[in-house]
């Protein structure tokens, strides 16, 4: 709703300096209307983060600014494991305290330049800009493990939630566009699914003779400072 206040920080100059102008007054009531609206169309009216629409925008300027910097991007798709069942068994409002829950740990886990989206049903997408695939596993491996280890408490019973999640990374001068970067980190998704679940699944990394500081750093984190200690010796 909009307040007096909220009018007040946004009332434009009346041109012949006139106090309590009603055209000045009606013109900062559409602007802010307009700016309410413009929130609603990108926003998932369940979870409250992201939608549909604002992924596809944010991931097409993404790919755009790797094309310019030569920052890679990339790309996490998320899936909730055996949801049908949390709908069956527990209710589609269940489900959807599920979705909503999911979305909060999301936004509670992620870094802040990271960009976290209701994809659609229960398949989220969390866009990671300037980030090469050494360094998205761990942010990946946190979301899974944060979740899994975060239940949903329900009339005080508790419904643990797993995910499984795909990773693909688009570099500079790679010839793919929104939609099949997207196809590429499904076709990981549904490798964790076939594989266990509750996992997170990618491309080969790179072997570590010819990886970057950057991901050397973000292999040690992941497997426990290993690689670290060997570049040491």
């Amino acid at each position: 709703m909009t307040t007096n206040q909220d009018l007040q920080q946004t009332l434009p100059i009346c041109p012949v300096g006139e106090t309590n102008c009603p055209i000045v007054i009606e013109v900062a009531e559409i602007r802010q209307k307009l700016a309410e609206l413009s929130s609603l169309v990108q926003t998932d009216t369940l979870t409250g983060i992201a939608n549909y629409r604002y992924f596809l925008q944010a991931l097409e300027q993404e790919i755009e600014r790797t094309q310019r910097s030569a920052q890679p991007t990339s790309l996490i798709m998320l899936d909730i494991d055996f949801f049908k069942k949390v709908n069956d068994q527990w209710g589609h409002e269940v489900g959807n305290q599920a979705l909503i829950h999911l979305s909060l740990l999301l936004q509670q886990t992620v870094r802040k330049l990271d960009i976290p989206c209701r994809y659609g049903g229960e398949e989220f997408a969390i866009i990671l800009p300037d980030t090469n695939l050494a360094a998205s596993i761990p942010v990946a491996e946190r979301i899974r493990q944060r979740i899994a280890e975060s239940p949903l408490t329900i009339s005080g019973k508790s419904l643990k939630i797993t995910v499984s999640l795909g990773i693909a990374t688009y570099a500079d001068q790679q010839e793919i566009n929104v939609t099949e970067l997207v196809e590429q980190a499904d076709r990981y998704l549904y490798q964790a699914k076939e594989t266990g679940r509750n996992r997170v699944c990618h491309a080969e990394i790179p072997s570590v003779d010819i990886v970057t500081t950057e991901e050397k750093q973000a292999l040690s984190e992941l497997f426990g400072g290993g690689i670290a200690k060997k570049d040491s010796l």
